[in-house]
C-alpha cells in the first residue's frame, strides 16, 4: 500500500426506540414487567425517537459525510417480538444492510428468545460484509465476532449481551468468542486494515459496577493489549469517555495506545441519573502506508432541547 485512503463512519448507540407496543400474557415474566415498569416510570421520557430523529438529520448535513454507520446495542427496551420488528424498520430506514453495522446490547437479548425470534430479524445487519471474503460462514448466519471489511476499515463485531436475572445487566463474551477475535485482528493486522472493534459492554474493567460490567473485561483487555486494535467503541453506560489502554509494542517504538470510546445514548432527551444528553460520534480514517490518523467529532445537545452542536473534536494517530 503505497496512497492515502480516507473512510468516514458515524456511531450510534442505546436508542432504545419507542414506544412499547403491546404484548400478550405469553410475554410477561419478572424480568419484562419490571422493565415495564421501568420503563413507564421515567425510561419512557428520556428516550425519544423524535431526539435520534435530530441526530440522523445532522448527519445528513455533516461534513465530512459519512461512508458507513455503526449503531452498537440497546435498540429496544423489554424484547418483545414486536420491538424487534420495529427496529427493523427503523434500521432500513437509517440505511440498507450494506451502510449500516449492528451489534446487539443487553436489551437486544433481554430474555432468551426461539430461534430465528428476537435479533435474528437484523441478522442483514450483523453478517459478514459481502467483500469479507474471509469466512467459513454462510452470509446469512449470525456468528460473532463477525468482520466488515469496507475500504481500509475492518469493523469486527462482538456479542457481549447475555440473558440475565432482573436487576442485572451484566455482559459476557465467553472463551470462545475472544479466541475468535484473537484470531480475526491477528488476521486483519496481517492485511494491514484499520480494525474498529465494536461491543456494547464497557470492554476493560473498572467502567462500570459489577452488575453491569463485563464480566470477561479483563479477559478482553489481554486479546488488545496482545494483539492489538486501531479502535474499540462501546455504548451501554448512556456517558461518553475516552479510555486508551497500550496496544502490542513495534520494533523498539513506544506501545502504541489504542483509543476506547465510549457513547452516550443517542435518544436521551434529558439527562438521567446524570446521563449524558443524545450525542452521536462521527469518526474520519485516515490511513497512510506506515499509519492510521483517526479524527473523532462528537456532537449532539449541550442543553435540553437546544441545537445539535459539535462538542468535542479528537485526533488519534497508530502505528500500522
Amino acid at each position: 500500500m503505497s496512497k492515502r485512503e480516507r473512510f468516514t463512519f458515524a456511531q450510534f448507540t442505546d436508542v432504545h426506540l419507542s414506544d412499547m407496543p403491546p404484548f400478550h400474557l405469553r410475554h410477561w415474566n419478572v424480568k419484562r414487567v419490571l422493565g415495564f415498569l421501568n420503563w413507564h416510570g421515567g425510561r419512557k421520557s428520556v428516550h425519544r425517537v423524535d431526539v435520534v430523529a435530530r441526530l440522523l438529520a445532522d448527519l445528513k448535513i455533516a461534513v465530512p459525510q459519512p461512508d458507513h454507520i455503526v449503531v452498537t446495542g440497546d435498540l429496544v427496551n423489554i424484547g418483545l417480538p414486536d420491538e424487534y420488528t420495529a427496529a427493523r424498520a427503523w434500521l432500513h430506514e437509517v440505511g440498507g444492510p450494506l451502510d449500516v453495522t449492528v451489534i446487539p446490547g443487553n436489551h437486544d437479548i433481554y430474555v432468551a428468545m426461539k430461534h430465528g425470534e428476537g435479533v435474528a430479524k437484523w441478522q442483514a445487519f450483523m453478517a459478514h460484509h459481502p467483500e469479507s471474503d474471509n469466512t467459513k460462514t454462510r452470509a446469512d448466519e449470525m456468528v460473532f465476532p463477525f468482520v466488515r471489511r469496507i475500504g481500509p476499515v475492518a469493523f469486527v463485531g462482538c456479542n457481549s449481551a447475555v440473558p440475565t436475572r432482573p436487576f442485572v445487566a451484566a455482559g459476557e463474551m465467553g472463551e470462545a468468542q475472544l479466541l475468535a477475535l484473537r484470531q480475526i485482528l491477528e488476521a486483519l493486522r496481517a492485511e494491514n486494515l484499520v480494525r474498529v472493534v465494536l461491543i456494547h459492554h464497557p470492554p476493560v474493567p473498572g467502567l462500570a459496577s459489577p452488575r453491569r460490567a463485563l464480566k470477561d473485561a479483563a479477559d478482553l483487555q489481554q486479546v488488545l493489549q496482545t494483539v492489538g486494535a486501531e479502535l474499540v467503541l462501546y455504548g451501554h453506560n448512556h456517558r461518553s469517555l475516552l479510555t486508551e489502554i497500550s496496544g502490542p509494542a513495534c520494533d523498539d517504538a513506544p506501545a502504541p495506545q489504542i483509543p476506547i470510546v465510549g457513547l452516550g445514548s443517542s435518544s436521551a432527551a434529558r439527562s438521567h441519573h446524570g446521563e449524558d444528553l443524545a450525542r452521536y460520534n462521527l469518526f474520519q480514517v485516515t490511513r497512510e502506508p506506515n499509519h492510521v490518523s483517526i479524527e473523532l467529532f462528537g456532537r449532539g445537545m449541550t442543553t435540553v432541547g437546544g441545537p445539535i452542536v459539535e462538542i468535542e473534536h479528537k485526533t488519534f494517530r497508530l502505528p500500522l
